[in-house]
């Protein structure tokens, strides 16, 4: 049985980068296979890509759940993720560096859960889900090839530097939303 993905989103709007992130992740697992919780304003959009919920996953109680988080001591395997139903990952925007915020606002409120990681580096959200997904299937991390740290080209003069993690595509390209991509090289400000 496929698991559920749990996001339990952690910033304080459901912005376009965001969107993008989530969008991918529902492409990859499926909306019947995604939850998004913590939910204040539920949208149309959101809605088509996965149950739901306004509550936090800090309050459903679930059994046979696990937390992925940067900081928990222990790998994700394919032999340790086989008990578990549920999968909760944080859909937080990334800090530079890291603020160890997943422990802050979600590991440590969820006690029943085990938490796991997927090497020390930070990974987007929906690559955090595509690298668990490969793990369950049954990928060992360690065989999973990434990048770390890269750069969007925006036009001739100018780029824009991702210093997070990502997995590569078997031509050595890193896995990223093209829709995202398109959002970076257009948005204002960068």
């Amino acid at each position: 049985m496929k698991p559920i993905y749990i996001i339990e989103h952690l910033e304080p709007e459901i912005g376009t980068w965001c969107m993008c992130e989530y969008e991918r992740i529902s492409q990859l697992v499926g909306k019947e296979n995604l939850w998004f919780t913590n939910i204040s304003q539920p949208t149309k959009e959101l809605e088509t890509l996965g149950k739901v919920l306004n509550t936090s996953v800090k309050d459903l109680k679930l059994q046979n759940a696990c937390v992925l988080d940067p900081e928990a001591p222990t790998l994700l395997t394919p032999e340790n993720i086989k008990p578990y139903q549920y999968i909760i990952i944080g859909g937080i925007l990334g800090d530079y560096p890291p603020k160890k915020r997943t422990t802050k606002e979600l590991t440590q409120f969820i006690p029943n859960a085990k938490a796991y990681n997927i090497g020390k580096k930070q990974f987007s959200t929906d690559n955090a889900v595509y690298v668990v997904d490969r793990i369950v299937k049954g990928t060992p991390f360690t065989t999973i090839k990434t990048k770390y740290k890269i750069s969007i080209k925006v036009d001739d003069i100018a780029s824009i530097d991702l210093p997070y993690c990502y997995p590569l595509d078997a031509t050595g390209q890193p896995l990223m939303s093209p829709k995202l991509v398109n959002y970076l090289k257009t948005k204002e400000g960068f």
